[in-house]
């Protein structure tokens, strides 16, 4: 690789150098297995492998989780309860956790959850969004029709982003009718 602004091109990587890079980056960021390898491929881009076959990328991730600075069943509930927290919905969860490597094993008590909170999560976006009854008028076909598309971006099903959308300004919100929607 070509020296950038004037520096010398860093050397490659070693076995040692590769330990030291996972180590730092699992102690630096809440991750998962595939996150660190793939953080862990992207150093080797850049830097090169200066070790012989190919680099034990998922050993390494492998024994971190044995000693616990992994653990991808964790890191999902978290995402999942974050994701949540900010309204969005299973299958905005569910891409997330696609991207991040997790097992299906692993992705069951994260989905759980996320299915759990589904009402509150899509309730959360709308008033982000002042939806629905968090509008402060009604609105119109067109702003209808891009609420929900924002609802369906933001991971919720159609009828209850659908519910939600067509609710009035102010309109009391029945909790147990949203959560019989799918």
């Amino acid at each position: 690789m070509p020296p950038r602004n004037g520096h010398r091109p860093r050397p490659p990587v070693g076995a040692a150098k590769l330990d030291e890079l996972a180590l730092a980056y699992v102690g630096r960021f809440a991750t998962s297995r595939g996150k660190l390898v793939d953080y862990l491929r992207r150093k080797l881009r850049e830097r090169g492998w200066e070790g012989e076959g190919d680099p034990p990328l998922a050993d390494i991730a492998d024994r971190l989780a044995r000693l616990g600075y992994i653990d991808d069943a964790a890191y999902a509930l978290s995402k999942a309860r974050v994701l949540g927290g900010r309204g969005y919905g299973a299958r905005r969860v569910e891409q997330s956790l696609h991207i991040a490597h997790i097992d299906e094993d692993d992705r069951g008590g994260a989905m759980e959850a996320a299915q759990e909170g589904r009402v509150e999560a899509a309730l959360r976006l709308a008033k982000r969004r002042r939806i629905g009854p968090f509008a402060t008028t009604p609105l119109d076909p067109i702003a209808r029709q891009k609420a929900i598309g924002a609802m369906l971006r933001g991971g919720h099903p159609l009828a209850l982003s659908r519910a939600i959308v067509e609710m009035s300004p102010g309109h009391r919100i029945d909790h147990s009718y949203l959560a019989e929607l799918r």
